[in-house]
């Protein structure tokens, strides 16, 4: 094999260990075992690339949860999501949340979505800093309806400028109480969400990388 050969297939090599899975979930100090209350997709570590795609809402298999249990939580309360190693590529991390018209078990995420939580890069010195983390912890918003929900966590992979930005997704199912009678807004529809177009999907983050604005609606608060 030629040298130019095996140093493309090292690089690929190196490339898909370099993904990752977000498949543990917690609430407050509680960690849940390997999939609970996430539903399974059979994506492993490989991302969505198609902006177009159902798989967009939970991942690659995960439409439906009927074998996903659901995790009880209280609105406010801390929400976290675990990887099986750390995030690697560069690129912002999102949460999302959409209401079940009845049990989220058997929602397929066809309906609104919000956002609720953002992670981007940082800017110090001309460089920018991404947090890539084994874990990302956000509180619910207190004021949320209380009811079933998807609760959606998106990692978008901008590391390789000219090819298909990469998405790495996981939803959890959880059954909010305790909470308010806000109307959480802007939503969106998944997919629907993010255009080819959009500035935080096209950034190239290796040349004049001085801003970044991540893909999506704004943050909803109460």
């Amino acid at each position: 094999m030629k040298v130019a050969a095996i140093l493309a297939v090292a690089a690929g090599a190196a490339d898909v260990s370099a993904h990752y899975i977000f498949q543990q979930f917690g609430v407050g100090s509680q960690k849940f075992g390997m999939w609970e209350h996430i539903r399974k997709h059979n994506n492993h570590n490989s991302p969505v690339t198609s902006l177009s795609s159902n798989d967009m809402r939970c991942n690659l298999g995960a439409s439906s949860g009927a074998d996903t249990t659901v995790a009880n939580v209280k609105a406010g309360d801390s929400v976290t999501f675990y990887l099986d190693q750390a995030v690697y590529h560069q690129g912002p991390l999102s949460l999302y949340l959409s209401k079940a018209p009845g049990s989220v078990q058997s929602y397929d995420g066809s309906g609104d979505w919000f956002k609720i939580y953002d992670w981007g890069p940082s800017f110090n010195g001309g460089q920018a800093s991404w947090p890539l983390r084994t874990s990302y912890q956000a509180n619910l918003p207190k004021c949320i309806p209380n009811g079933e929900y998807l609760l959606r966590i998106q990692s978008l992979a901008i590391h390789n400028p000219g090819s298909t930005p990469q998405w790495y997704i996981s939803c959890a199912q959880i059954n909010v109480s305790g909470g308010g009678n806000a109307s959480p807004s802007p939503t969106v529809k998944i997919p629907g969400a993010f255009k080819a177009s959009d500035p935080g999907y096209t950034a190239n983050i290796y040349n004049n990388f001085k801003s970044y604005t991540i893909p999506g609606p704004s943050v909803f608060s109460c």
